[in-house]
């Protein structure tokens, strides 16, 4: 009864995680361009061009660094699921670990752009990432078996 749950007509839940993902990285931005128009009255207008001189403020450098967490290896969660849906292999294993990925990575960016604790922020990136492997490990045996 549970695998008629996830026939091809359902096969586009894998996209609704991905959506989840895709707007937390919005809501970094946000906050990136927020933190630098703070940190823009301290700056010299000359670090914007090339990034030279002192660092920004420590709330700006660390909004830059999340959003660039956003672009490295969720790029991987957006290929496993892209993957998953072009094989129609989303099954309920599939969509459990990609929500699982997507709650934990809103973990860590809550963390990150919070009280910004680098072992409780390390702890919700490293379980994302054996989510995520686990994600992969699930779409390669969908595909191995289907070959």
């Amino acid at each position: 009864m549970i695998d008629t749950m996830f026939n091809s007509a359902n096969q586009a839940a894998i996209f609704v995680p991905m959506l989840v993902v895709v707007a937390l990285t919005f809501v970094a931005f946000v906050h990136l361009a927020i933190a630098r128009g703070k940190a823009a009255g301290q700056m010299p207008p000359e670090y914007y061009r090339a990034h030279i001189g002192d660092p920004e403020p420590e709330a700006a450098r660390a909004a830059v660094r999340h959003y660039g967490n956003l672009l490295e290896l969720p790029t991987l969660f957006y290929a496993a699921c892209l993957t998953a849906f072009v094989l129609s292999a989303v099954d309920m294993w599939t969509l459990i670990f990609a929500w699982s990925y997507t709650a934990l990575r809103l973990m860590q960016s809550a963390v990150h752009m919070s009280y910004n604790n680098p072992m409780h922020r390390g702890l919700a990136f490293m379980a994302g990432a054996l989510a995520l492997l686990a994600l992969w490990v699930n779409v390669a045996a969908k595909l191995f078996a289907a070959l």
